[in-house]
């Protein structure tokens, strides 16, 4: 071998070298923590098919990209019999949203609904004082393309029981709506949940942390965050959430 395919040889390997620790500290950057204080969450239930509906869906926007609060639209179905079908709705938020109401205070489910830490709240687009210190701490890991770690600690001042929900989440869609109450009418949305799912609940350990394993949204054209929220098994109320933007 020549000095100079030596020498090629060489910077090669080196370049080899230091682009594993690059990749690896890229991979480790990509988790959030949540703070001290325990984060307001926001859940808007609505609906393409409702008049009244738009001015909650901007409000809602608006909250976009503050740190002391996470939302999540849920759109509903039963407003596509009106003939307007709202392609992000699901029964399963139809549902969940009638469910909500064993915490929430409210006895009967209607759009535009916002919830704030679980509880019925109608004084939007002001918001509650911040609650306090949160009782866990949760973390988030982004294993490549294929999952999500989560980790959830405790603290001695959590609920004996624990429950988790989490939702995959798209901003910047817009509809352009032919039918129904708001016909002609071009519709912007943000924190729309495309996806949404709960884990079962489980015995608190104020010494070891909660593991869970999510997998990863597809990825696409349109980035998608994940937030992830931990609440009391007993009451269905939040106690900390934290999301995922990377």
């Amino acid at each position: 071998m020549t000095a100079d395919r030596k020498h090629l040889t060489l910077l090669l390997a080196m370049a080899l070298l230091l682009s594993v620790p690059t990749v690896a500290i890229a991979a480790a950057s990509c988790q959030a923590v949540s703070p001290a204080q325990q984060v307001p969450v926001v859940e808007l239930y609505t609906s393409e098919g409702c008049n009244s509906c738009p001015p909650a869906d901007h409000w809602l926007s608006q909250l976009k990209g503050r740190p002391d609060v996470l939302a999540a639209a849920f759109h509903v179905d039963y407003w596509d019999r009106l003939g307007w079908k709202d392609r992000f709705a699901d029964p399963r938020y139809t549902t969940r949203q009638a469910q909500s109401q064993a915490h929430s205070g409210a006895t009967f489910s209607y759009t535009p609904q916002v919830l704030v830490n679980g509880k019925d709240w109608r004084r939007w687009p002001s918001l509650p004082a911040a609650v306090g210190a949160a009782t866990v701490q949760i973390h988030l890991q982004r294993d490549g393309d294929t999952s999500v770690q989560v980790r959830v600690l405790p603290q001695a001042s959590a609920p004996a029981r624990l429950g988790l929900w989490w939702a995959w989440l798209e901003d910047d869609h817009s509809s352009a709506v032919k039918a129904g109450e708001n016909s002609g009418v071009t519709l912007r949305h943000d924190h729309v949940v495309r996806a949404q799912g709960q884990r079962p609940a489980w015995s608190r350990d104020a010494t070891e942390p909660w593991m869970l394993t999510l997998p990863a949204k597809e990825r696409s054209g349109r980035q998608a965050r994940l937030l992830v929220v931990v609440t009391d098994a007993a009451s269905g109320l939040p106690l900390q959430a934290v999301q995922l933007t990377c």
